[in-house]
């Protein structure tokens, strides 16, 4: 399968073959991430024959993804809907940005814009979706089952109807409304597809699925639960934030990130996506802070960096405004917590009336279709500011995970 050397347990460091399909690491049930030959890409495809910048969509990186668009044998398995090579806005106006002098840009993963791609489902998810559905493809696997907070359902659901995939979904009911009804009407629709709505979050829903789902033989890609395909499709995040600008030639990574984190594949996939590009010489050893902006209400996370902690604890989840952060524990975390160390960033939490204040300050002031835990890292940069960790004249990409109108009716009183 393309350039794909084995498969290896991000805790126990061992390897396993790249055509293994398998769910966490045996050894100590923690995730596996791809380990492609980078010695054999550079020596194969030099001078940058596997990167396609005409392209439109993720895929625009070639063989240093999993399967590659250009290659006859992989591209067969690839179901694409146009996602990735979403805009990069700058947001000179926004009033830390003009205080600190600071670069700031969203990377908008929600609506789509011309000359662009676009993400199908309006979401960040669309990235790990597609990788997932078309490595399912690859390994013959016909059924994939996820618990999720809402966009990771709506997006299996599009990728596994487009890759005639039976598909099921477990949701919590307080799901966001344009989200749980679309996955209805599937449901009603297509044979193919099940749902289940269940009380609590998604930790409830993974619960369930692996009572109910996986015995009857249902494929577990929640969170972390692949054999590395969704940090893969995230990882090109990372490798558009750092490809050349229209016009130049250079690689280089931004100063700081500010991610909204529940799960964590994202923070992961770009810092795999950085340690690759320094393999190929594109960049040196520079990284840009990684910073992780969770939910007050629910911010395992935070605690446990506060904390000095190797790993998050389960803490019991609030309510809060951004549903994709009601995430209270995570079998990545412990990872997420050494790359937020690694690359002296940090991780905060934010009030609702925080987030709720940004959310309507940015549409007042752009019109932009910020979702809500957008709006979480826009409110987190002035704390962010007062703490040191953004500093004058850097480049700061706040990352957009999806668009705001899938969290109507709930935001509609914020506008």
């Amino acid at each position: 399968m393309s350039y794909i050397h084995c498969l290896r347990g991000l805790g126990s460091g061992h390897e396993y073959p790249a055509d293994q399909l398998m769910n966490l690491d045996p050894i100590d049930n923690r995730p596996v991430e791809v380990v492609l030959d980078l010695k054999r890409l550079e020596r194969e495809q030099p001078q940058l024959a596997w990167y396609h910048p005409k392209r439109r969509d993720m895929w625009r990186f070639g063989a240093l993804l999993p399967l590659d668009i250009e290659n006859p044998d992989d591209c067969c398995h690839i179901v694409t809907l146009g996602e990735g090579h979403t805009p990069l806005r700058e947001y000179a106006d926004h009033a830390l940005a003009r205080k600190l002098g600071l670069r700031l840009q969203i990377k908008d993963e929600g609506k789509a814009e011309p000359g662009y791609g676009a993400n199908p489902t309006q979401s960040f998810k669309d990235r790990g979706m597609a990788m997932t559905v078309s490595m399912a493809r690859r390994f013959g696997v016909r059924k994939l089952a996820v618990p999720t907070q809402g966009n990771a359902g709506d997006s299996l659901l599009e990728y596994a109807l487009a890759g005639g995939l039976e598909a099921a979904v477990i949701m919590p009911v307080d799901t966001p409304m344009p989200i749980q009804g679309r996955a209805a009407a599937l449901a009603l629709r297509h044979s193919k597809v099940t749902l289940e709505l269940i009380e609590g979050t998604i930790r409830e829903a993974g619960a369930r699925m692996r009572e109910h789902q996986l015995p009857q033989g249902y494929f577990n890609v929640a969170t972390f639960q692949e054999p590395g395909w969704r940090i893969e499709g995230k990882k090109t995040l990372g490798l558009e934030l750092t490809e050349p600008a229209a016009g130049e030639t250079r690689w280089r990574v931004p100063d700081a990130i500010v991610y909204p984190t529940g799960g964590g594949t994202g923070v992961l996939g770009m810092w795999k996506a950085f340690s690759e590009l320094q393999a190929l010489g594109l960049i040196g050893c520079e990284r840009p802070r990684m910073i992780c902006v969770q939910a007050a209400a629910t911010a395992p996370l935070v605690e446990a960096w506060a904390r000095g902690a190797a790993d998050t604890a389960a803490v019991t989840p609030g309510k809060t405004l951004c549903v994709g952060l009601n995430v209270p524990g995570g079998v990545g975390h412990f990872k997420v917590l050494e790359v937020i160390r690694a690359s002296g960033g940090c991780a905060v939490s934010v009030a609702e009336a925080d987030v709720e204040r940004a959310l309507s300050a940015v549409w007042r002031d752009k019109h932009w279709w910020i979702c809500p835990e957008g709006a979480a890292c826009l409110a987190a940069l002035e704390p962010l500011a007062d703490l040191g960790a953004l500093r004058p004249g850097e480049r700061v990409v706040v990352v957009n995970t999806g668009s705001l109108e899938k969290s109507l009716p709930d935001v509609r009183r914020f506008l």
